[in-house]
């Protein structure tokens, strides 16, 4: 790697009373840390830039003890150009909670000796088999619909007792959960993905980890996790980060509480948990060559270490993407947290994107929203004009919806033409989009309980009833739906003015909204009219954009306008032109 040095963690029973030894060209064994607990040593290792791929023995010996060897393996690091390719605005981005997609191997559904072993389908926070096998079968229909990335959610171990399908409480950092495969089958699945021209987004939690870890319920150090003298939760306010005002206790808090009483705090202040998750998260990009990173609960993690990781990362791997999750309340608050101390906060993170919820609020405002000053599809439009805030905003991933909150679908009240419309504003504006699996088909749910948002995909199961990944199971509105978000999302992926073209847009009036995606190549122009009746847009305002063209083509229907001073636009209606002359 670039960085020669490594620390490798060793645990084993009173590990500490024994001598370190190991010998081989290049590999030189710096430092034996010895910690509070003697079950664990720290191993600092330097490696030459020389040094060849072999494997090694390490010898921990004690006078009066058999020794105990452990052969340790360096390989040679793969260059492949499809490895870390990074994900931008130029993909799609389909998110898969793994156990509610898809059962590709029921083999695997119940694992003997895991603290959950109960498969039902019937409970939402039970188990229901989805795995990495079964998201592999359907890759074809992901590159149908015109989608260029896939990012699951952890598919690491969780060996927990009770909703341990969805992946957020981590208890083996480096083994994928057997009920969802194993590391090969993750590597597989990433050489499929790469072969089809799809790439692999990896969901990583920084902030903490399962209780059930061994490095919980053993831990090297007390100031391993955030200690407390009774529990606390953290107050979950973002704000109290970035506050000039804030009480230094609610700060802390903040940071340090507990997401839940299963999810121990990590203390990122300590200098081995730094190591040890940084050198994990290197580690799974070089064995499996995914392409991105999506960073779980940004906010609540230590910002200077964060900004450390970021950096050591991308030291590795300078294609690879990173945006992270900012599920807060303003523009200002989310780009706090990006790259390029934008907004004065002192420092820079060196996050080059965020999951942009600020967009998410605003595109549900303008389908749901009145239209006033502020309000309705206005507060779209003043969203978007506060991009300034970001050195880049194209790094940001804009989405309608996700597994922590109520389907977009039932966002806008199941009305259909409001989801078209909605479908067509996240495929055509500014950044990375990123749908949830099921929207294209309409799958609909509130997230209180937040389970409900996780169903299965019908049709991922053998005793499905139905199957929506075929037309053929789908109904005629699913279908009508499907085939809407296939025709944009493979237009917008041969179409580089909806990718990285500029945007310009215009100021609503009357409850029309007009922006315009353009390159050297290709102008596409934008209408939402957010009234429910129908309206004529007279273009004329639009001239900046419009000059030179006197035509233009639906992308939907391939409908030709063969005049553009006028156009006539349904009530709820999201029209994408490309122009023409």
């Amino acid at each position: 790697m670039k960085n020669p040095k490594l620390q490798l963690l060793v645990h084993g029973n009173k590990i500490a009373e024994r001598s370190v030894e190991m010998s081989y060209p290049g590999v030189k064994l710096v430092q034996v840390h010895k910690v509070e607990n003697p079950n664990y040593l720290f191993l600092d290792i330097d490696i030459s830039a020389g040094t060849k791929p072999g494997a090694f023995t390490i010898a921990f010996t004690k006078t009066g003890a058999a020794d105990i060897k452990y052969k340790y393996e360096l390989k040679q690091r793969d260059h492949s150009p499809d490895r870390a390719q990074g994900v931008t605005d130029k993909d799609l981005i389909y998110l898969i909670m793994p156990d509610r997609f898809s059962n590709g191997d029921p083999t695997n559904d119940s694992v003997a000796g895991m603290a959950q072993m109960k498969v039902d389908r019937s409970q939402m926070y039970e188990r229901h088999g989805g795995d990495i096998q079964g998201v592999m079968n359907h890759l074809d229909y992901l590159k149908d619909l015109g989608v260029t990335a896939v990012w699951l959610t952890p598919a690491v171990t969780n060996d927990m007792p009770h909703a341990s399908y969805h992946g957020y409480a981590v208890t083996d950092h480096y083994n994928i959960d057997p009920r969802f495969g194993n590391n090969a089958l993750y590597k597989a699945f990433v050489d499929k993905c790469h072969k089809m021209n799809l790439k692999v987004v990896m969901d990583l939690v920084h902030n903490h980890t399962g209780t059930n870890d061994f490095m919980i319920k053993d831990m090297p150090m007390k100031s391993w996790v955030h200690q407390w003298p009774k529990y606390t939760n953290s107050n979950f306010r973002d704000a109290t980060v970035m506050d000039p005002h804030a009480a230094a206790m609610d700060r802390k808090i903040m940071l340090d509480g507990w997401f839940d009483h299963s999810m121990a705090d990590m203390n990122e202040n300590n200098p081995y948990v730094q190591n040890y998750l940084t050198q994990n998260h290197i580690w799974w990009v070089e064995y499996a060559g995914v392409d991105g990173f999506r960073l779980d609960t940004y906010p609540y993690n230590d910002a200077v270490y964060m900004a450390d990781w970021a950096k050591k990362v991308k030291a590795e791997f300078p294609h690879l993407s990173i945006y992270g999750e900012t599920l807060v309340w303003s523009v200002a608050n989310q780009a706090f947290f990006t790259e390029g101390n934008t907004v004065n906060r002192g420092f820079d993170t060196g996050l080059p994107g965020v999951v942009d919820s600020q967009m998410k609020d605003a595109l549900n405002e303008a389908l749901n929203g009145p239209n006033d000053w502020a309000a309705g599809v206005n507060k779209l439009y003043l969203v978007l004009a506060q991009d300034f805030l970001y050195k880049d905003p194209t790094r940001n991933v804009v989405f309608l919806d996700n597994h922590d909150m109520s389907r977009f679908y039932t966002v806008v009240g199941e009305d259909f033409s409001k989801y078209k419309a909605g479908m067509a504003l996240l495929l055509t504006t500014r950044g990375i989009p990123q749908m949830y699996y099921g929207d294209e088909i309409l799958m609909a749910g509130e997230d209180n309980p937040d389970g409900l948002v996780r169903s299965d995909f019908p049709g991922g199961w053998a005793s499905d009833k139905v199957n929506k990944f075929t037309a053929a199971g789908r109904t005629d509105k699913e279908n009508d739906a499907f085939n809407y978000v296939r025709t944009l999302a493979n237009y917008r992926k041969r179409t580089p003015a909806l990718q990285t073209g500029k945007l310009m847009q215009y100021i609503p009036q009357n409850g029309i909204y007009v922006y315009f995606r353009y390159d050297a190549a290709k102008t596409v122009m934008i209408i939402y009219n957010s009234e429910p009746k129908e309206q004529t847009l007279v273009t004329d305002r639009f001239s900046e954009r419009m000059a030179g063209f006197n035509k233009a083509k639906n992308v939907i229907n391939n409908e030709t306008f063969n005049t553009i001073q006028t156009i006539n636009i349904p009530g709820k209606t999201t029209f994408v032109l490309e122009l023409k002359k």
